[in-house]
C-alpha cells in the first residue's frame, strides 16, 4: 500500500512498532526512525546515494535490523501544494520500494529542510555540521509531524 492517506496507511499498520522516514534527495536519502508507540522521531542516519540498486539495498537492510513496520516518505510538493517532477522522482522512488511489503505513507514535507535549516543555524552549527544533519533531522521532522496525526487521531490535517 502506498498513499498519501494516514487513515489508509493506519489500517495497514499493526499496532505499534517502529515506523521509518525518508527524506530522499537527489544525493543522499535522510532516515529518521520512531519508537514503537509512535511517540518521538529520532534522526538515524543518512545514506550518501549511489545507485538505485546500493541505496534500495541499504535501505532494505536498515528496515530488517531495525524491524520497521512502515515507512513514512517526504513528498516535495510545490508550494501551492501541486506536483512538480521532483515529486514525480520521489513517488517513482516508493514504488520502487513497494516489494518491501510495508505500508508507505507519502507525506508532505514542503517545509522540512528549510525548518531544520532554520533550527540549525541558530544552534550556531557550521555549514559543514548543518550539510551533515540536515537530511537525517529533516526526515525526522517529516516523521514527527506523521505521528503526531497518526497518535493523536487527526489524521489529514
Amino acid at each position: 500500500m502506498i498513499g498519501s492517506d494516514p487513515s489508509e496507511f493506519a489500517a495497514a499498520l499493526p499496532y505499534g512498532g517502529r515506523l521509518a522516514a525518508l527524506d530522499v534527495g537527489t544525493k543522499t536519502i535522510g532516515i529518521a526512525m520512531c519508537d514503537a508507540m509512535w511517540t518521538i522521531a529520532s534522526p538515524a542516519e543518512t545514506i550518501r546515494r549511489v545507485k538505485f540498486s546500493v541505496d534500495r539495498a541499504l535501505l532494505r537492510a536498515f528496515v530488517a535490523k531495525h524491524q520497521v513496520k512502515g515507512l513514512v516518505i517526504g513528498l516535495p510538493l510545490s508550494l501551492d501544494g501541486s506536483d512538480s517532477p521532483r515529486t514525480q522522482s520521489v513517488r517513482a522512488f516508493a514504488r520502487n520500494l513497494a516489494d518491501f511489503d510495508l505500508p508507505i505513507l507519502l507525506w508532505d514535507e514542503r517545509w522540512s529542510t528549510a525548518a531544520v535549516t532554520r533550527t540549525l543555524i541558530a544552534a550556531d552549527a557550521s555549514r559543514a555540521r548543518r550539510a551533515e544533519l540536515v537530511d537525517k533531522m529533516a526526515a525526522a521532522y517529516i516523521l514527527q509531524g506523521a505521528i503526531d496525526a497518526l497518535a493523536s487521531g487527526r489524521l489529514g490535517e
